[in-house]
């Protein structure tokens, strides 16, 4: 009963504004309205996600046997390149010859160690460890991870199927991470998927953003937000949406009446991009030229009205 009464009291309480800038806009019929100048500027029209930093190729390197490691040589966020050596490690059997010829002297265990070498560990490919879990001394099997590698870090972002048609390969993106939201990294659509993905109910694709430089506080797993730029316009002539009416495939402005001030005149232009906020003139206005729109200010209080509970009464009564 509580909550009842609280969302129908939330209701009344929209509804009070909704009419007192309804009633303040129109009222006496007439609307009030502000004059803005058509200006010069740029568009930017964007799709914007969000998405994940991953590895474009996420590499596991594994023991070809099972031993013991002797030494790594490197940490994470290390790159290295193909075929780079990245530790040793000892199979079963020389860690048993070598833990026996330990027991004779070190002498001994010199002279095996010469005999027997130790196994490489090798980069099968260019890139940066992004995950180092084995230390020297510790026994692994052939299934298990010693070192994870990555050629390149990505950004992959889930588009709306609505949005997907206007996402190409090429196309530039900006990027912010979560963690590093004053940083804006730039970069480029790479892979657009071919097979949908169902997420919360509703189509997604998967689209892979490559930086075109990965700052070194980049890191997989990180949440980017991301903006797809598909089409860019500079210089031009722009007004804000709110001042441009459309009427099937007609768009005009208001703009004054010389001859009666209350019936502002209708003039055709010609539209291009918007980006929501703005929208860019094509032909019909100039640089300059002003135009009406309607002003959402909230309507004066009347000076004559008072509060009969005030214990302040305006003079004279």
């Amino acid at each position: 009963m509580k909550k009842t009464v609280l969302i129908i009291c939330a209701l009344l309480i929209l509804a009070a504004i909704i009419a007192t800038v309804w009633f303040g806009l129109r009222r006496n019929g007439k609307p009030d309205y502000i004059n803005i100048k058509v200006e010069r500027g740029d568009l930017k029209i964007t799709v914007a996600t969000t998405g994940t930093v991953k590895p474009q190729n996420r590499v596991e390197i594994k023991p070809p046997i099972s031993g013991r490691i002797e030494e790594i040589l490197i940490d994470e966020g290390a790159v290295v390149r193909k075929g780079q050596i990245l530790g040793f490690l000892s199979s079963t059997d020389r860690a048993a010859l070598l833990d026996a010829a330990l027991s004779k002297g070190t002498a001994e265990l010199e002279r095996w160690k010469q005999l027997y070498k130790p196994m490489p560990i090798v980069a099968p490919v260019d890139g940066n460890i992004i995950a180092r879990n084995v230390e020297p001394g510790q026994t692994v099997t052939a299934n298990e991870k010693m070192l994870v590698m990555a050629d390149r870090l990505i950004v992959q972002a889930q588009v709306d199927e609505t949005d997907i048609g206007r996402i190409k390969r090429g196309q530039p993106a900006e990027l912010t991470l979560d963690a590093y939201p004053a940083n804006t990294i730039t970069g480029v659509v790479d892979q657009i998927a071919y097979e949908a993905l169902i997420v919360n109910n509703v189509t997604m694709y998967m689209v892979d953003i490559l930086p075109n430089h990965v700052p070194p506080f980049m890191r997989s797993g990180m949440t980017a937000n991301i903006q797809v730029i598909t089409a860019v316009t500079n210089n031009v002539l722009i007004l804000p949406t709110g001042a441009v009416q459309t009427e099937g495939k007609k768009t005009s402005v208001r703009q004054s009446n010389p001859d009666n001030a209350a019936k502002p005149v209708r003039t055709k232009v010609d539209t291009g991009l918007s980006d929501g906020k703005k929208i860019e003139i094509i032909s019909g206005l100039k640089e300059g030229d002003s135009v009406l729109t309607v002003s959402t200010r909230m309507p004066a209080a009347k000076s004559t009205a008072s509060n009969p509970f005030s214990p302040i009464r305006a003079r004279g009564r």
